[in-house]
């Protein structure tokens, strides 16, 4: 999925034109997430048992590589390591539910 951003950073003139820049950003993040979340509910399909939806040795790798990822991207692994700890943790809340809905 492309993010088309009409200014980069340092083509910003003022305040405005950074904030609508970081909105755009931001509503692709939370579409994203949407998107990600639809494949999590997907993933209910395939799952066996409550373990299985909690996976938590796949938790703990996704969690390391995001950390990963959040370096390599001059961000703090703690920040990210948290955003994802929160959003995962609903996201297998919800996928438990679906699971046990069929």
């Amino acid at each position: 999925m492309d993010v088309i951003n009409n200014l980069a950073p340092d083509e910003c003139g003022d305040m405005e034109d950074i904030r609508r820049e970081i909105d755009l950003l931001d509503q692709a993040v939370i579409k994203m997430l949407g998107i990600r979340f639809k494949y999590v509910l997907a993933a209910s399909r395939f799952k066996t048992s409550e373990t299985s939806v909690r996976a938590p040795e796949r938790f703990k790798a996704m969690l390391i590589k995001r950390r990963e990822w959040a370096e390599s991207e001059g961000l703090s692994p703690d920040a990210i390591g948290r955003l994802y700890t929160d959003l995962v943790s609903h996201f297998i809340k919800e996928e438990m539910n679906r699971w046990k809905s069929h």
